[in-house]
């Protein structure tokens, strides 16, 4: 996940102050001057690092506070607020709305990521239900519109373009009435980058924004200039009306940090952070979340949004009647495999779990992860409606497991390791046996039996320790709004 260094430097130095015996000045000191520390590597600027860390002494107040009270939650929470306030530009952007037309147009430097971005947000809009639609106006840098046309082909999404046309505004104004036309609802203009700061580039700019008077402006920001972003930031901001924010390559530079309080500081709000070069490495830039994540603290309505969108909730009853029996087949394996696969980048969807660290999954790692979910469906992808079906371990003989070994290509000690963890999780769901099932339409009371004490039986147990044990499940369950978001994690309907 994005600043997964800084999130764990914090994390640690958050976690010593927690294992102390006694919470003195010393040790509160101690703590800040770690995330201090971590903060500046992140190459946070140092006058926005010293007025968190003052505020947070005006907070927590040692001598003041009385003996009552739970002086590492007051810290812990002092220090998310503070994290929250640093990057929090104080102000919401433009949002497009579904049905109406939309313009909003991309500015940016040569380099930063610009034209993929723009297929990035349309792609993620297209998901939600939108119609985007691209228009390359960049007829500056040779190729600019072979990259549009490639990634929008690749997305499925129109666009528009020419080779011969050497006007921006023309190419702009054009592709703006065929999209109006085709009736798309989410009309994108990238337009030319530069390689610095300069006033062809300014005025080019103003031009486009005059003809298509878009909706939104969106500057585009490459996040390896740390707190170089705020001068950038600002002279796109006296130039056009930049509404929001999108920092790209959030995954490979450290200085990801600087450059978030760097644009928060101009008070023009992110909205996006694009964190890998694929189409669904692009994130929703939400402070309190992010903040969340960053500390290890998941977040649950992002991981819940991403639950909803692969598993539609009404159409696995089936699944659920078989779960709560504690009948785990292979089959459903296979089905939860597709379904984890189908989020997008496991780390990013591990990182919005409570007591799970960005730093246990990185990059490589995640792809390691991913492979290995691919490499287990190749091996069922061999096996018979009965093999799939049944969930008696004892099936799999010698003979039936070398078959599927030579079926999909891998090795006998392969498709062992793959019915071990098919046994490991089919223990850990046997344990939801005796939940009752309620008729169509109340799965409300399914929420009421799916209590803290079931729940802690189906997690790990050193997820449970990660999450704080029952106090912090039950605190979790409440934070989720009941455990009816819980069961929508395994197919449950999530309405009344």
């Amino acid at each position: 996940m994005v600043l997964a260094q800084l999130g764990g430097s914090i994390s640690r130095a958050l976690q010593q102050m927690s294992n102390a015996t006694i919470i003195d000045e010393t040790v509160l000191n101690s703590c800040l001057n770690e995330i201090v520390r971590a903060l500046l590597q992140a190459d946070v600027n140092i006058r926005l690092v010293s007025e968190m860390q003052k505020n947070i002494k005006k907070i927590v107040n040692l001598d003041d506070l009385a003996a009552g009270h739970n002086k590492r939650k007051i810290i812990q929470q002092a220090v998310f607020n503070e994290l929250c306030k640093m990057l929090d530009a104080g102000k919401p952007s433009f949002t497009p709305k579904k049905g109406k037309t939309s313009v909003v147009m991309f500015v940016g430097l040569q380099g930063s990521g610009k034209t993929t971005t723009c297929t990035k947000y349309a792609y993620y809009h297209q998901k939600k239900g939108w119609k985007p639609a691209l228009v390359c106006a960049d007829t500056f840098r040779a190729g600019a519109f072979d990259q549009l046309k490639q990634n929008a082909t690749k997305a499925k999404i129109p666009f528009y373009g020419s080779y011969m046309e050497s006007d921006p505004v023309k190419i702009a104004v054009e592709g703006l009435e065929r999209f109006k036309k085709e009736n798309c609802d989410l009309i994108i203009i990238d337009t030319s980058g530069r390689h610095k700061q300069e006033a062809a580039l300014f005025e080019e700019m103003r031009q486009v924004s005059e003809a298509t008077k878009p909706d939104l402006i969106i500057f585009v920001m490459d996040s390896s200039i740390g707190q170089a972003a705020f001068d950038q930031a600002q002279a796109f901001k006296q130039s056009v009306a930049v509404g929001a924010v999108i920092i790209t390559k959030m995954d490979g530079h450290a200085k990801g940090g600087g450059a978030l309080s760097a644009v928060a500081a101009t008070k023009s709000p992110v909205i996006f952070i694009g964190t890998g070069e694929h189409m669904d490495e692009f994130e929703v830039f939400d402070v309190k979340p992010f903040v969340s994540r960053l500390l290890g603290m998941g977040d649950w309505s992002g991981f819940m949004d991403k639950i909803h969108e692969v598993v539609p909730m009404d159409q696995q009853p089936e699944l659920l009647q078989k779960l709560t029996e504690g009948t785990f087949t292979l089959r459903i394996m296979y089905e939860q495999f597709q379904n984890i696969l189908k989020m997008g980048p496991i780390g990013q969807v591990f990182s919005m779990l409570p007591g799970f660290s960005a730093e246990l999954m990185p990059k490589g790692r995640e792809k390691e992860s991913q492979a290995k979910l691919k490499r287990y469906m190749t091996m069922m992808d061999s096996m018979t409606n009965e093999e799939l079906d049944s969930s008696n371990p004892k099936l799999m003989n010698e003979s039936r497991v070398m078959r599927i070994a030579r079926g999909s290509g891998r090795s006998v000690r392969e498709v062992m390791e793959m019915l071990e963890e098919y046994k490991r999780l089919a223990k850990m769901w046997s344990k939801m046996k005796g939940l009752k099932i309620p008729k169509k339409g109340e799965m409300s009371a399914l929420s009421r039996n799916m209590n803290a004490q079931h729940m802690s039986k189906i997690l790990p147990p050193q997820m449970l320790k990660q999450i704080g044990g029952m106090g912090g499940l039950q605190n979790l369950m409440k934070q989720m709004g009941g455990s009816k978001d819980m069961m929508g994690m395994f197919g449950g309907s999530a309405a009344d």
